[in-house]
C-alpha cells in the first residue's frame, strides 16, 4: 500500500534517528576516550594532512563570505584555478556549513562535518537497507552502524573530501534497485549527479562499480530485465553529462598542469599476502595509510558472517551467488593486481592511502549481509553456527600460522576480540533459537553487541591514525590565529588596492595562505599548477616530483623580490636586506620588503629565451635577473667556513661529502661554524643532502645571532638564513641535527648575495614595474612605454587566461611555460587579464542540457509507466 514521505518519516522516526545518531555517538565517544575532542586538554583533531584540508573549507568559507572568487583563488600558492581546487576538496553539500563558524575555529567545524557525513552514511544506507531487505526494524539499524564506521571510513576520516562518496552510494545502489523495478528514475539520476559533482575522483570508483552492479543485477533476469537497459544507461549518461559543469573543468585543468597516467611496471601489488582478506577482517586491524599498506576491508563480524551465509543458503538462487561472488573477486584481484588497482584509481597511481575503492568491498559485505540475514530462520541456526565456528577458526589458525616477520601490526588483543565476539553472536544466535529471547529482544541485543564491536574497531582505527601520522593539536591551529590573522588584516588596510605577497616564516601549515587569505608561495594540495611550481623549483623553491608541495622556505632575496613578497611574518628577529619592521603582536613581528616588485613587468621580448638550468637554481636567478633587467652582473659567491666546535657529533669529510654521525642515540648533533662575510652581504648557509631519501623527517635548527628557526630539511631544502651584513663581520652559528643517526652533506659552505649588485637591479626593475590590480578572477593595470615591450606577470600561466589590451583581445602566452605574458605595443594602453576555467562553458551547457532531457525523460517515464 502506498505510503507518503511524510507517513513513513512518522512511522520510522526512531529508527531513522538511530541510524544517524549511533554512529556519531560511537565515533565522538572514541574521540573521547582517545583525547582527540576539541576543547580537551590534549585536544589533537586532526593529522597535517587534515589540518591543510581545513584551510581549503576555510578557503571556502572566504567565498561564500564575498571575499573571494569561485573561479579563481589568488591564495592558493601565487594563484590557482579555484574552481578545480573546490572539484576535488570542497564539493560536498555539507561543506556550506563551515561558513557558520569562525575561522578560527575551523578545525571544530571539520570535526563536526566528520560526525555530520559519517551520520548521514549510516543514515542512507538505512533508507536503502529499509527498502531492499525484509527484516526486523531494529536490523536496519545494526546493518547502517557497520556501514558508516566500516574500518575504511574511520582509518581514512581524516580525508574528509572522501567521505560523501559513502553518503551518495546506498543510495545509487537503491536507485539502481528503483530502476530495474520499473520505478522512476530519479533518484538514480540525482545521486549520481551529486557524487560525481561533490567529488569527481571517489565518483569515478563509485560509477565502475554501480556499473557493475548493474550488470549483474540485469544478468540476473535479462528477459525480464531488458527494458530496463535504455533507461538505466540513459539516466546515467544524463547524470555524467550535466555533472561535466565540474568534472569538465577539472579534468582539463589537471591535464593542462602536467598530471600523467601512470604506467604498469609490475604484475602483483607491492605489499599484499594470501592472507590479507582474513587479517584485515579481524577487529581493530589497523597497519598504516602510508605506502606499504593492504585494503581496509573490515565491516564487521556479523556482517562477514551472513555475507558468506548468503553464499551457502539454499534459498538463494545459483546465479545470483555466482553474479554477486563475481563483483567480489574482480574487487579481490584488484588488490592484488597492479593494472585492475590502477584502473579504479583513474590510471593514476595514489600517493599514499591506496586501495581506495576498498569501501565497495566493504558495502558488498554489508549489503549481502541483508540479504543473508533475510534468508536466515531459526531451522537454519545450525547452518550459521558452524559458520560462526569456523571463521572462529579460520582466524585462529590464520594468525597462528602466519609467516615469520609478517603482519606484524596485528596485535594479539585484536585476535582475542575478534573470537570473542564471534563467541558472543554464537551465544546469541542459540539463545533465540532456544527461544530465551523475543526477536525485539534478539535483535536489541545484537544492537547493543554491535555498538561495542564497532567501537573497539574506530578506537582501534583512530589509534592507528595517531600512532602514523600524530594527529595535530588543536590548539596549533586556533592560538596563533588572531594575531597572524592581525598583522595580515593590517598589511592588507595599509594596501587597500595594491597586490602584494606575503609570507610567515613560522607557518601553522603550508596552506597558510588560504586559510588567513594572502598570496604567497608555499602550499599543499592534489590540484596545483605543475608548471609554475616546477619552474620555482628551478629557481630555488622547493618543490620536488610531482609538486604537491611547493615551499617558500630556501629562496633568496632576489626570489622575494621578483616573486613579490612584501611582507614576512615571523617570531623571531628579522635579518634581511631591505626588509624593516612595520607592524607587530605579542608574538609576531611583520617586516616590509622595500624591493618587492609589483604583479608585472615590461621587459625586453628577448628575455623569453632565458636559460633556466634545471639543476642550477643560483645560475636560473641570476640568468632571469639579469634578463629581465637587461644587465650582466654576477650575485652570488660562496665563502669557506671553518668548524670551531661540536657536541654529540662526529665529523667525518670524505672528498665533497662531510658526514656528522651522532655519538649517543636520540640526541642532537651540533656543529659549530665560524665565517668571515664581507660588507654588504646576504648570507645563507649551504645545506645540501647527500641523498634527500635517507633524511625522512630529519631537522636541522639554526642558531645565530641570538635567534634560532628549526626546519625539516627535506621539505627546507639547501639555503638557511644567516642575515645581512652591511660591515665585514666573523660571525659564529651552531646547527643542530636530530632525527638520524648520521647525515651526509655536501660540504656545508656559506652562501653570499651582493646586495650592492641586487639593489642595482631592483632599481632597474622598479621602473619597468607594472602595477596589476588583482579582482576576484581577473587583473587589471596600465602600459607606458616607448616601445613594443613584453609583459610578464607572476601569475601562473592556465590555458583559462584571456588577455585584452585597450579592449581589444591579444594572445596570452606562457612565459618559460610558467607565467602569463603577453606583448604589448609602445605607448599607454590599459591592460585587462581575465580567468574563466577552461571548460566550465561547455561544461555549463551540458548541465542544462542534460538536466532538461531528463527532466523531459522522468515525466514521459513516469506517464508510461503510471507512477505518482
Amino acid at each position: 500500500m502506498f505510503i507518503s514521505q511524510k507517513q513513513f518519516i512518522k512511522a520510522n522516526k526512531r529508527y531513522l534517528l538511530a541510524s544517524f545518531a549511533l554512529p556519531v555517538l560511537i565515533m565522538a565517544l572514541v574521540y573521547l576516550t582517545l583525547g582527540i575532542y576539541p576543547g580537551s586538554s590534549r585536544s589533537v583533531l586532526a593529522s597535517d594532512a587534515f589540518s591543510q584540508f581545513s584551510n581549503f573549507h576555510a578557503s571556502f568559507r572566504n567565498m561564500m563570505l564575498g571575499k573571494q572568487g569561485f573561479f579563481y583563488t589568488w591564495n592558493a600558492s601565487l594563484g590557482l584555478n579555484y574552481l578545480s581546487l573546490v572539484s576535488y576538496y570542497l564539493g560536498g553539500v555539507f561543506t556550506p556549513i563551515v561558513i557558520l563558524f569562525p575561522n578560527q575555529y575551523m578545525p571544530d567545524a571539520l570535526y563536526f562535518l566528520t560526525l555530520l557525513k559519517i551520520g548521514a552514511a549510516g543514515l542512507t544506507f538505512w533508507l536503502y537497507a529499509k527498502h531492499s531487505f525484509k527484516l526486523p526494524d531494529l536490523a536496519y539499524v545494526i546493518l547502517a552502524i557497520f556501514y558508516a564506521l566500516m574500518s575504511f571510513t574511520t582509518a581514512h576520516s581524516e580525508l574528509i573530501m572522501w567521505l560523501d562518496a559513502f553518503v551518495w552510494l546506498p543510495l545509487i545502489i537503491w536507485g539502481i534497485d528503483r530502476l530495474l523495478a520499473k520505478k522512476s528514475p530519479k533518484l538514480l539520476f540525482f545521486s549520481y549527479l551529486l557524487m560525481f559533482v561533490t567529488s569527481f575522483y571517489m565518483g569515478f570508483m563509485v560509477a565502475l562499480f554501480s556499473g557493475l552492479y548493474f550488470i549483474a543485477r540485469f544478468l540476473m533476469a535479462p528477459k525480464k530485465q531488458l527494458k530496463s537497459l535504455l533507461p538505466y544507461f540513459l539516466t546515467a549518461g544524463l547524470a555524467t553529462g550535466a555533472s561535466m559543469v565540474m568534472i569538465l573543468p577539472a579534468v582539463l585543468d589537471l591535464q593542462a598542469n602536467g598530471e600523467t597516467l601512470s604506467t604498469v611496471t609490475k604484475l602483483k601489488t607491492e605489499a599484499t599476502a594470501p592472507l590479507d582478506l582474513i587479517m584485515k577482517n579481524m577487529v581493530a586491524v589497523y597497519d598504516t595509510t602510508k605506502y606499504g599498506s593492504i585494503p581496509f576491508i573490515y565491516a564487521g563480524l556479523l556482517p562477514l558472517a551472513l555475507c558468506l551465509y548468503y553464499f551457502i543458503s539454499r534459498k538463494v538462487p545459483w546465479l545470483h551467488k555466482v553474479l554477486y561472488a563475481s563483483l567480489f573477486a574482480i574487487l579481490i584481484a584488484s588488490f592484488y593486481l597492479v593494472p585492475l588497482n590502477l584502473f579504479w584509481h583513474g590510471m593514476h597511481a595514489p600517493n599514499m592511502f591506496l586501495f581506495r575503492y576498498a569501501f565497495l568491498f566493504s558495502f558488498l559485505v554489508v549489503m549481502l549481509a541483508g540479504y543473508g540475514w533475510e534468508q536466515l530462520k531459526d531451522q537454519h541456526w545450525q547452518t550459521f553456527a558452524s559458520l560462526l565456528l569456523v571463521l572462529m577458526g579460520t582466524f585462529a589458525l590464520a594468525y597462528g600460522l602466519r609467516p615469520k616477520g609478517s603482519y606484524d601490526y596485528i596485535k594479539v588483543s585484536s585476535v582475542i576480540l575478534t573470537l570473542i565476539f564471534l563467541a558472543i553472536y554464537l551465544m546469541l544466535f542459540t539463545f533465540r533459537k532456544w527461544n530465551f529471547f523475543t526477536v525485539k529482544q534478539f535483535t536489541f541485543l545484537v544492537l547493543l553487541l554491535t555498538c561495542i564491536e564497532v567501537g573497539a574497531n574506530t578506537n582501534g582505527m583512530l589509534r592507528g591514525i595517531l600512532n602514523d601520522w600524530n594527529y595535530a593539536s588543536r590548539s596549533l591551529y586556533t592560538e596563533p590565529y588572531p594575531e597572524i590573522k592581525e598583522l595580515v588584516d593590517d598589511n592588507a588596510k595599509a594596501n587597500p588596492d595594491t597586490f602584494y605577497r606575503l609570507e610567515n616564516l613560522d607557518p601553522v601549515s603550508s596552506n597558510d595562505g588560504l586559510n588567513y587569505g594572502y598570496s604567497g608561495i608555499s602550499m599543499f594540495s592534489s590540484i596545483r599548477n605543475r608548471h609554475s611550481s616546477g619552474y620555482l623549483e628551478k629557481l630555488g623553491f622547493r618543490s620536488r616530483g610531482t609538486n604537491l608541495n611547493i615551499r617558500y622556505a630556501n629562496n633568496t632575496l632576489i626570489m622575494d623580490s621578483l616573486m613579490g613578497i612584501k611582507y614576512n611574518l615571523t617570531k623571531e628577529p628579522l635579518s634581511k636586506y631591505g626588509f624593516t619592521k612595520n607592524d607587530n603582536t605579542k608574538n609576531y613581528t611583520s617586516y616590509e620588503n622595500e624591493n618587492a616588485l609589483p604583479l608585472g613587468l615590461l621587459t625586453d621580448p628577448k628575455a623569453v629565451d632565458v636559460e633556466q638550468p634545471a639543476n642550477d637554481n643560483l645560475t636560473s636567478q641570476t640568468n632571469l635577473l639579469n634578463a629581465l633587467a637587461g644587465l650582466n652582473q654576477q650575485y652570488f659567491t660562496f665563502q669557506p667556513i671553518a668548524i670551531t666546535e661540536t657536541s654529540n657529533a662526529t665529523v667525518t669529510q670524505n672528498g665533497i661529502y662531510t658526514t656528522i654521525t651522532e655519538e649517543e642515540g636520540n640526541l642532537a648533533k651540533d656543529v659549530t661554524w665560524q665565517v668571515t662575510i664581507p660588507a654588504h652581504q646576504q648570507a645563507y648557509l649551504s645545506l645540501y643532502p647527500q641523498d634527500y631519501a635517507q633524511l625522512k623527517s630529519s631537522t636541522v635548527t639554526l642558531f645565530v645571532n641570538g635567534t634560532q628557526r628549526k626546519s625539516q630539511i627535506n621539505i627546507t631544502g639547501q639555503y638557511y638564513d644567516l642575515g645581512y651584513y652591511d660591515q665585514e663581520t666573523t660571525i659564529s652559528f651552531t646547527a643542530s641535527f636530530y632525527g638520524t643517526t648520521s647525515i651526509g652533506l655536501q660540504n656545508p659552505q656559506v652562501l653570499l648575495l651582493d646586495t650592492v649588485a641586487y639593489q642595482k637591479a631592483m632599481d632597474v626593475l622598479q621602473t619597468k614595474g607594472v602595477t596589476l590590480n588583482a579582482g576576484k578572477h581577473n587583473a587589471t593595470g596600465t602600459t607606458d612605454s616607448d616601445q613594443e615591450q613584453l609583459l610578464v606577470t607572476t601569475i601562473p600561466y592556465e590555458k583559462g587566461w584571456h588577455a585584452t589590451i585597450d579592449g581589444k583581445k591579444v594572445a596570452v602566452t606562457a612565459f618559460q611555460d610558467a607565467f602569463v605574458a603577453i606583448k604589448v605595443p609602445s605607448g599607454k594602453h590599459n591592460i585587462t587579464l581575465n580567468y574563466l576555467p577552461q571548460g566550465l562553458k561547455p561544461g555549463a551547457v551540458a548541465f542544462v542540457l542534460c538536466l532538461s532531457l531528463f527532466l523531459f525523460y522522468d515525466r514521459q517515464y513516469r506517464k508510461k509507466h503510471q507512477l505518482n
